[in-house]
This record gives structure tokens, sequence and C-alpha cells, in this order.
């Protein structure tokens, strides 16, 4: 056969070409070739994993440009599918950072179709649950729109149909944000106070009203009278006395308060578990979370149970974040380091499996495969430093490995990487473990090459990767279609973005494929479901 025409194949193409006869394949950012995902699915990964940081191969400012326009297109084509999916997201709590829901809420409510702007302005308390979230959208809509009637409606019933104790805790919890505070926000809505407690919270938010007299313990507006109370104050047992009653948080207390470990002693008891996951380096620093203080100890590891993580909303990805954070002894940002004490980072280690969904093992043969490739090294997911797309792999696999007892691992990047993860490894170690893992380029084939070469069984293989593929002399929808053959299976593959880009290396034609977005909460279930044929 002439050299020139044994190269043509559409059984074993190089990832520089695309697949002869496959229209539907398109150049990746690295070279290669892979399919682009449709609008929603990159919808999908906009709202979960953002686009914060870019990516090796894009810029942060190319990945948010690409993802709104996506976000425009699929509002466009429907945006009442798109409200719900923005409300699901964000209701749920299945990705880590809101902003990207509140940012598409916004496009949302400028929407050409009137269907979807009222749909998207009564979303507005289920998305925007707190005041820092109402300060975002209001940033976020004036760059598609400007403050009508049915906007101002929307904001003015926002402050209207929150219950008045939760009202009153955002008033004083959340104060300013973004260039906003509630007197902004209040002088545009200019509500119409249901109630005459509710009128006096909304005055006190507009420096209109100063209290004179003393509250009664059951008024809504009795948290904004000790606030003013402990902004004045220079007595620490008033201070604690305060925050034990009233069941204060750290942005209720004048700065000066906050180096006083007794003072985040007070706080801790009635800390909301958000909060306690942020702050265990600043209480570590003020000597407060130490190995001797044992009691303290026992408090925040018995506070981190699956039940109040779920209540809580707390998402895998913050746990994740804190624990690396509170592992390595010292943040991102500011100054002061801390010894991390053993028994937190266990328990924060048990965490991170239970804020994913409830997770049902298949019972099926897998195969995990893990890109540790160059490009997974650089950029971050929902812009944490601590946190790339390799490391984000690698605790993600986890979730999967510690549930299914038919599991092999293996690590890839331009050739296989030898990597032994153990069922009762704490994530720490194995991100450290990682992390010091060699570097090269993308071929997401090689696990299911591997498995051909080494004559090894499995009904279904999770790549973990950012789909920028473009190293090996054969694709991985090639490579399946091989093994699927050599060993009469309907072996199936799972890809998990782990990057907010456009592509991946699931076929849409092929139905034992399935493209998912790592992070969101419901993906672990999923991917489980799937392998099983329940979906």
């Amino acid at each position: 056969m002439k050299s020139h025409l044994s190269s043509f194949s559409t059984r074993q193409t190089p990832q520089t070409e695309p697949i002869p006869g496959r229209t539907d394949m398109s150049e990746n950012n690295a070279g290669g070739y892979a399919w682009e995902i449709d609008d929603w699915q990159m919808f999908r990964r906009f709202l979960t994993l953002g686009t914060e940081g870019g990516t090796y191969y894009v810029s942060e400012r190319k990945l948010a440009k690409d993802a709104c326009e996506a976000t425009m297109r699929c509002i466009e084509q429907d945006g009442l599918r798109a409200v719900n999916e923005i409300v699901e997201i964000s209701d749920k709590g299945r990705a880590a950072n809101n902003d990207y829901a509140i940012f598409a809420l916004a496009m949302c409510s400028a929407a050409d179709d009137l269907a979807t702007r009222k749909a998207a302005l009564k979303a507005l308390l289920k998305v925007c649950r707190i005041g820092t979230h109402l300060f975002h959208f209001a940033q976020f809509v004036e760059q598609f729109r400007g403050w009508g009637r049915g906007l101002r409606t929307a904001v003015a019933k926002w402050y209207n149909d929150m219950d008045i104790d939760r009202l009153a805790y955002q008033v004083v919890k959340y104060q300013q944000r973004d260039g906003w505070s509630h007197r902004d926000m209040l002088r545009l809505a200019k509500p119409v106070p249901k109630t005459q407690e509710r009128d006096t919270i909304f005055s006190w938010a507009v420096g209109k009203t100063t209290f004179d007299y003393e509250l009664g313990d059951d008024c809504p507006a009795k948290l904004l009278q000790v606030y003013d109370t402990v902004k004045a104050c220079s007595d620490k047992h008033t201070i604690l006395t305060m925050i034990d009653k009233y069941r204060l948080t750290r942005e209720m207390i004048p700065t000066q308060w906050l180096t006083d470990p007794d003072v985040w002693n007070a706080l801790l008891q009635n800390m909301p578990l958000t909060a306690m996951i942020r702050n265990l380096g600043n209480m570590s620093k003020v000597g407060l979370l130490i190995e001797s203080k044992l009691d303290t100890i026992e408090k925040v590891t018995s506070a981190l149970t699956k039940e109040r993580i779920h209540k809580a909303r707390v998402h895998p990805l913050s746990i994740l974040a804190a624990q690396s954070t509170y592992a390595q002894g010292h943040g991102f940002r500011g100054s002061g380091s801390w010894n991390p004490v053993g028994d937190v980072i266990d328990a924060l280690d048990g965490a991170f499996y239970d804020a994913f969904e409830n997770v049902e093992a298949s019972g099926k043969r897998i195969c995990i495969g893990l890109d540790i490739s160059g490009s997974m090294s650089y950029g971050s997911i929902n812009g944490i430093p601590s946190l790339t797309p390799r490391v984000g792999a690698c605790a993600m696999s986890m979730v999967t490995y510690k549930i299914e007892p038919k599991v092999a691992v293996m690590a890839f990047c331009d050739r296989f990487v030898p990597i032994n993860m153990l069922r009762h490894q704490r994530l720490d170690d194995l991100v450290t473990h990682t992390v010091r893992l060699p570097m090269g380029g993308t071929d997401c084939a090689l696990p299911i090459v591997g498995a051909l070469v080494h004559k090894l069984e499995f009904d279904a293989f999770i790549i973990y990767t950012d789909s920028e593929t473009w190293f090996g002399d054969i694709h991985p929808k090639q490579a399946l279609d091989k093994y699927r053959q050599q060993f009469n299976l309907d072996a199936k593959l799972i890809v998990v973005a782990m990057t907010g880009n456009q592509f991946s290396i699931a076929d849409p034609r092929d139905a034992g494929m399935l493209d998912v977005v790592g992070f969101s909460t419901a993906s672990p279930q999923m991917i489980s479901q799937f392998i099983a044929g329940a979906i």
C-alpha cells in the first residue's frame, strides 16, 4: 500500500486531525480535535465551574466571553429553561460560587422575551438569598439594562417578601458590597413597608433611624439596636454577652475585637457552618483552635455532620478549599500562620464526601483516568488559588473510588504515570502526592489504550480532564470502539469536565458516552446511575 494512503483511517486517527467523516469535530485550544459541547452544556459548566482564572490555553477574558455568548444564545433559544437551570443549580447548592448564577439571572432579566424577564425577576429571592447576592445582582444588572419599573418592583419584593427576622439579619450582616449598600437599593426600589417593624428596618438601613429607647427582645429591630450598641462598646464582657444572647456573627463585631480568642470562642458557639469552615485559620491564629484546646476541636469537628452540611448548602468545593488552605498552615492573602490540627483536617476530609448528594455504588468494573498533563496544573477552579483542575480531578475521583468496590486508577499525560490511591487515604495526602507527579502533553485515549494493551476488562472509563487532548495517535472515541469490539463489552465513557471551556472528548452521537460537569454536587450520583444503566 502506498504510504501516503496508509495514514488515512476511520479506526485510528492522530488526535491532531479530525476523525475522517466527522465534520462535527473542531480544533481545540491545544491544537487537537474534539467535539464542541452544545450551548446548554457550556451554560451548565459556566454556572458550576465559572471562568475565573482562565486555563492554560485560554485567557480568563476569552473563556468568560465564550461562556457568556453561549449563555446569551441559551436565553434567546429558551429563556424560561435558562431561568429554571439557574434556579436549580443555585437553589440546590450545585455550584460553589453563586456569582455565575446571579450574573446569568441578570442577563435573563434583560431578555427581549417578556416571559423570560418576568421569570428572572420572580426568581430573584431564590437565587439572591443574602444581601451580598443582591448587591452582586445590582452590579451585574446594570451591564444589561436600566432600572425600569419591573426591576425596581422585584427588588422591593425582595425586601418585603423576606421573613422579617431574616431581613433584619441581612441588613446588619451584609451592609455593603461592590459599591452597593441597602441604602442604595432601598432608595432605588422604594418599597412600601407592610408593617411598622419593617418600616423601622428600612429607615435604619438608610440611616434615618437611631434608637433612643430600649426595644424588646422579641422585636425584629432589636438586632439593629444591639449592633449599634456593640459598635460603640469598649467593654469586653458586654461584647461577649451580646454575642451569646443575640447570636451575633463576625461581621457584626468591630474589627478591634477580632484578635481576641474569647470573642472568637463566643462567636464559635452559634457560628454558621460556612463561616466556621472559612475561619478555621483565623481561629487558629488567635490561639483558639490549637492542639491543647480539646473542647474547641470537638466543637469544630462535631459540627461537620452530613445533615448540617446539606442544610447549610455547603459545597464540596468550599470544603476542599478550606481543607487545602488550613492544612498548609497559612492563607493565600494576608499575613499570619498557624499549626494545623490533625483531627480538624480529618473532619474536613470526611465532610468533603458528605457534601455531595447521596451516591449509590453501581457495582460495575470502573477505570478512573486522571489527566495530570501540563494544562491541568494551570489556572484555578472558581478562582481558588490552591485548586487547579489537576488537584480538583484527584479530589473528584476519590468520591467514586471510596464508594465503588471495583475500581482501578491510572494517571496520564502523554504517558502513564504511576499512582497508588488507597481506599482510606486522606484527600490532602493524595493531593500533595499528585502535585509532585510529572507533567506533559495530553493523550486522553491512554486509559483505554492501557486497558487494551494489558487486557483489562472494565464496564466504564471515567476520565477527569480539561479535554485539551492532542498528543496521541488515536482518538479516545476510536480507542473505545476498538476496546468494545475486542472484549465484546458495551463499555461506557464518562468525561468529567474540570474547566469551563467548550470541548469534550465524549462523542455526542454515542449513547454510551456522557459529559458531566466536575464539582456539581449531582455529578457523582449521575455518573453512578449512568454506569449502572439507570439513566
